[in-house]
């Protein structure tokens, strides 16, 4: 299928730095939450050792669902940009090019289509941002949508 290549290319370019994942499947196997989650684990396990000694996370992708919010597409356009270029712990500070990662988030919005759904745990506003934990992490915001047969998802997980 080549949407799912392209959007793997896509979450590549936007999962490049550290800290950052990026998960790409058929919609059909499996809801967001659970695509969420098994995103979850690839990056608890990535950050074993950064996590805080015995901190907890979700047990199952029923904690995911209850921590995401549905947002449109620009919002999530602006979610995965900041997800992609910011940084969750030291707010301000760039981990990328913005704009590269801007055009990288608006092509995934195109490419899951006009009628993809997307949700996020990120609260974001002129006051800043809060989210509802997905991970173990201390700080960790994700972004995840479905169209045209696919979901993806976006993670960015940090400590302080």
């Amino acid at each position: 299928m080549e949407i799912m290549a392209d959007l793997r290319v896509m979450l590549g370019s936007l999962a490049r730095e550290d800290g950052v994942f990026g998960r790409v499947a058929a919609a059909d196997t499996g809801t967001v939450e659970e695509h969420v989650y098994r995103l979850v684990l690839d990056a608890h396990e990535a950050w074993a050792d950064y996590a805080v000694k015995d901190a907890r996370g979700p047990t199952g992708p029923a904690d995911i669902r209850g921590a995401l919010e549905a947002i449109d597409a620009e919002q999530a356009t602006d979610v995965m940009t900041y997800l992609s270029a910011g940084d969750l712990v030291f707010p301000g500070r760039m981990r990328r090019d913005r704009e590269h990662a801007h055009r990288a988030a608006r092509r995934v919005v195109k490419l899951l289509g006009y009628e993809a759904t997307w949700s996020t745990n990120i609260e974001l506003s002129d006051a800043g941002y809060g989210w509802n934990p997905v991970t173990r992490h201390s700080f960790d915001g994700v972004v995840a949508g479905v169209g045209n047969g696919v979901v993806v998802a976006l993670l960015q997980v940090g400590e302080d």
